[in-house]
């Protein structure tokens, strides 16, 4: 089984390779290490090698975890001792993350020869955008139309099987791997830590975010349904090569530093070692059958227990009054169309008018009871009454532009779908 590495390891071993690793690879990369440089207790408290009490079951201690996943990113050396490691990412650079396979012999003997899922998600590490985590992922996607959060460089990646994007999942990818032969897939985070941080008055603190990769296995059904290892690691992303410059900064702030200050800190690492934590809590499949390339519909992808998940997507955009003329001066001939729409999705649970009418009113920051009616144009133009049975019908991520018509009768307004 290729590359695999065992952890916890007998202090002898694990002292042995270290020295070893850093005199021959980490000169230069915060401290400067050798056989007398660190103390093995201070090594062995780090992130990496404890396990989180908060996150982890009761039984987890001197456990050999099943698999084991690397980022190949420096560590920062500007984390204390018995602090989560920091890794620093530039936007859009691809990153790799070796799948490792770390069973004993005779361990989970049913995958032996088979597959297993892994979902690689961007989440944020601050419990405070935890949960606005939906309103703060819509509002980059407005920013960012067309754009993704997470993406997979498929031409580097190795040994993976059937990747997918859910188009409507910015910030997860999912692919299968087999155990047994070398796995590699590279990642690219196209969203900045910056982007989700209050404006002030300049220097913002980026945001730190999570990579979290979820593994399964096959259920008798065919689907993976069945939970094996999760392991997250803490990231900030960077415009193209400000982690760099940052990963410098930290190193120059440490070797400023005073030798009783410096140990407090961990030395940078060359890799960034995931450590184990509790399961995204998306570990309820409806079904998994393949389909083709990246098209897949939201009942192929994972949902959340306790979360809803919406039956219905659709895409709205405000027509303005700029646009009509445009389009007026278009038919008329006296001038190409050009109007960029930038358009909102609209997701609903119930298919009701109702739920479409109070959608519509948060979207645009009016009341609901300012929106009488809700007519969507048919043909020759007519305007049909849009009814709880129209919405059922309407197809998963269709695309409307709005237009306003004044009521004549009162201060509410008709809102027309064309």
């Amino acid at each position: 089984m290729a590359w695999a590495l065992k952890l916890p390891l007998t202090d002898e071993v694990i002292e042995s390779g270290l020295v070893q690793d850093f005199d021959a690879s980490l000169s230069g990369i915060g401290q400067e290490l050798g056989a007398g440089a660190y103390s093995m207790s201070d090594v062995l408290a780090l992130p990496i090698f404890k396990q989180e009490e908060s996150n982890l079951p009761p039984d987890s201690d001197n456990k050999i975890l099943p698999f084991q996943y690397v980022l190949c990113a420096a560590t920062s050396p500007a984390v204390k001792l018995h602090d989560e490691t920091l890794t620093y990412l530039n936007q859009g650079q691809s990153y790799e993350i070796r799948m490792l396979d770390n069973r004993k012999i005779g361990e989970l003997p049913e995958i032996t020869g088979k597959m297993v899922k892994s979902i690689i998600r961007v989440v944020f590490h601050d419990r405070r955008l935890q949960y606005t985590e939906h309103q703060q992922l819509e509002g980059w996607r407005w920013n960012r139309p067309g754009d993704r959060i997470l993406d997979l460089d498929i031409p580097m990646s190795v040994g993976i099987i059937d990747p997918r994007a859910n188009p409507t999942q910015l910030n997860t990818v999912e692919f299968l791997w087999d155990p047994s032969k070398r796995t590699s897939v590279f990642i690219q985070v196209h969203c900045i830590s910056t982007e989700f941080t209050m404006r002030k008055h300049g220097g913002e603190k980026g945001v730190p975010f999570r990579i979290q990769i979820d593994t399964f296995k096959e259920n008798e059904n065919g689907e993976y349904t069945e939970h094996l290892h999760s392991a997250s690691c803490q990231v900030k992303v960077f415009k193209p090569k400000g982690a760099d410059r940052k990963q410098k900064t930290d190193r120059e702030k440490m070797e400023k530093r005073a030798p009783q200050e410096k140990e407090k800190y961990q030395p940078s690492y060359e890799t960034t070692i995931l450590t184990e934590c509790s399961p995204w809590p998306e570990v309820t499949y409806v079904n998994n059958s393949p389909s083709p390339g990246f098209n897949s519909t939201h009942n192929s992808f994972p949902v959340a227990e306790g979360v809803v998940r919406p039956r219905l997507t659709i895409y709205v955009c405000q027509e303005s009054q700029q646009a009509r003329e445009q389009q007026t001066k278009h038919e008329n001939g006296d001038a190409a169309a050009n109007t960029f729409f930038v358009y909102h999705a609209i997701y609903l649970e119930e298919l009701t008018s109702a739920e479409l009418t109070e959608k519509i009113a948060q979207l645009f920051n009016i009341s609901p009871r300012q929106i009488n009616q809700i007519f969507k144009q048919g043909p020759t133009g007519i305007h049909v009454l849009v009814s709880d049975e129209m919405i059922q019908n309407f197809q998963d991520e269709v695309c409307f532009v709005l237009d306003t018509m004044k009521d004549d009768t009162n201060d509410g307004y008709h809102i027309i779908l064309k």
